[in-house]
This record gives C-alpha cells, sequence and structure tokens, in this order.
C-alpha cells in the first residue's frame, strides 16, 4: 500500500501541499483529482524524491520508501522523461535496466510493450520523429517495462486519440487486476467516473474529498431534474425562472435542486407548457461533484 501521509510543501509564499493524506492498497485504481495549482503533481513527484517534502512521510508497505523499494514503482510524468534524440527501442531497454532488469529481460519486454502499443514499426524511430500520442504510449511502455508493484501517471490520456484512450484505459485496468497499486491524475473526468471505483480530490494542496465515486455522487445534497417537454426553450426558461437553471434547449430543461426537493410541483408545472415526454432525477456526476468542492 502506498501511503501519503499530511504532506506539506512550500514555495516561499505558494503553499502546494497542506497536509495532504490518502492511501492507495494493491490491486486498487485511484483517480486523483484536483484543479491546476492543487498539488497532484507535487504530491506525484515526492513519492519518487523528485520533490521533498516539509513534513510528512511517503510509505510503502508501511515503511519508508528505500531507493531499492523505489526501482519497483513506475512513473509517467505529465512533461516527457526521455531522450527525444534516442532510438525508441534502445532507451526503453536502458530504462529497463535501470530499474534493475538484465539487459535481455529488458530487451525481451521492450519488444512485447511496443508490440501491444502498436509500435513495433516505430522501434528503430528517433522519439521526436513520433506523433505526440505515440510519444506519450512510449512513456506509458517506460513506466510499465519492469513490471511495476506501484503505477503511477500524471495526465496519462493527453493527447491520444480514442484509440489510444482505451488502450490505455484496458492497460490500467490490466495492472491493477494483476495486483498493482495504480494512481492517476486526469481531467479528463468522465473517463475517471467510468473507470475508477475510488477518487481523492484534492484542492490548495488539502484532500477535500475522498472515497467511491457512487458513494461521492449520492452523498452531494443536489440532484438534476432533467425534463423533456413540448415546449419552446424561452418558455421553459420563463416558467423555471425561480430555479437554478443548468440549460435549455428546444423542448428540454436541466435544473439544479436540493435532494429534498419535491417532484410533483415541478412536473405539474411542466406540464402546463405541453406534454411531458420524459424526466430524470439524478444525483451529480463526478464533473459536478467535483465543481461541488474544488471549484471557484
Amino acid at each position: 500500500m502506498l501511503e501519503i501521509d499530511r504532506l506539506s510543501k512550500r514555495y516561499r509564499d505558494v503553499i502546494a501541499l497542506d497536509g495532504c493524506t490518502f492511501n492507495v492498497a494493491r490491486g486498487q485504481l485511484l483517480g486523483f483529482l484536483g484543479p491546476n495549482g492543487s498539488g497532484k503533481t507535487t504530491t506525484m513527484r515526492s513519492v519518487f524524491s523528485l520533490v521533498q517534502p516539509d513534513s510528512g512521510e511517503v510509505r510503502w508497505d508501511g515503511k519508508a520508501i528505500s531507493a531499492d523499494a523505489r526501482l519497483g514503482f513506475g512513473y509517467m510524468p505529465e512533461q516527457r522523461g526521455l531522450y527525444p534524440r534516442m532510438k525508441v527501442a534502445t532507451q526503453l531497454a536502458y530504462f529497463g535496466q535501470l530499474h534493475g532488469m538484465a539487459k535481455e529481460h529488458a530487451v525481451e519486454a521492450t519488444g512485447n510493450w511496443l508490440e501491444r502499443l502498436g509500435l513495433a514499426d516505430r522501434a528503430d524511430a528517433r522519439l521526436e520523429e513520433l506523433s505526440h500520442g505515440n510519444q506519450q504510449r512510449v512513456q506509458l511502455a517506460a513506466a510499465l517495462l519492469h513490471d511495476p508493484e506501484l503505477l503511477v501517471l500524471d495526465e496519462p490520456f493527453s493527447g491520444l486519440d480514442p484509440i489510444g484512450v482505451q488502450d490505455m484505459i484496458d492497460i490500467l485496468v490490466d495492472r491493477a487486476a494483476a495486483g498493482a497499486a495504480v494512481v492517476f491524475s486526469s481531467h479528463q473526468l468522465d473517463l475517471v467516473e467510468d473507470l475508477c471505483e475510488d477518487v481523492v480530490i484534492i484542492a490548495a494542496g488539502r484532500v477535500v474529498l475522498a472515497g467511491p465515486v457512487r458513494a461521492l455522487r449520492s452523498r452531494s445534497h443536489h440532484r438534476y431534474l432533467e425534463i423533456e417537454v413540448a415546449a419552446p426553450a424561452s418558455r421553459l426558461d420563463h416558467k423555471f425562472a425561480d430555479l437554478e437553471i443548468i440549460a435549455t434547449t428546444e423542448g428540454r430543461i436541466t435544473l439544479r435542486l436540493d435532494d429534498d426537493t419535491q417532484l410533483e410541483p415541478l412536473i405539474r408545472r411542466a406540464g402546463e407548457l405541453g406534454k411531458v415526454h420524459e424526466f430524470s432525477f439524478t444525483p451529480p456526476n463526478l464533473s459536478e461533484v467535483f465543481r461541488e468542492v474544488a471549484g471557484p
């Protein structure tokens, strides 16, 4: 288990982390979310001693992380951590050896990952010759080559096309199923909601919400009522002007309400405009929960 325990970090007048605390268990796939500048990257770098916190601890299986233990981790930074003019296969095998792999094993693993990621035909290309998305795939291969027991990824879906996104999802799910602890950050909250059972949301260096996605959605004090009714948008706006309107189009309106709101009067109100074809009353999705706790 990875334990992030009360991490604090200040850069002069800027507080990057302020008592950040959460855990990631083996076999768990955790979404680590927050606005820009919230402390996500600082936290991730602390795991690899790329940042030294002012206070707090980072532990693996209950112990301070040693250099040897860190060799068993995989890290995919948001910024490129590879050599642009070095051939893809050569540098992947090199990184594998830095993680303690025998040369033959590193070369074999390089071939396997390039094949899986659809890059076998680019093995002898220089990294700078690849597209942004394919460079992202190579960066992922570098993090996975040595079969890490902890995988930390900073914005892994950035620059990927839909096929690349699905490949990334499949790999992360496979790694967690194989027993690795997987934590990743992403601004693509729809993907996080589909992929992760658990999330941690950080703002201003502090964890503001954590737990299973389903429970966090249900715990919100707000619900979203969407009504489809045969009426123009202008009449819908006027009819529900006393409520918080999220969106209106021709024949459809979405309202943000308290979770204990009585629906019957609102449905009747919509029925005064025309035939009600459909309505739904649902908890907020993960994006909406995020805005509630970490928005401006």
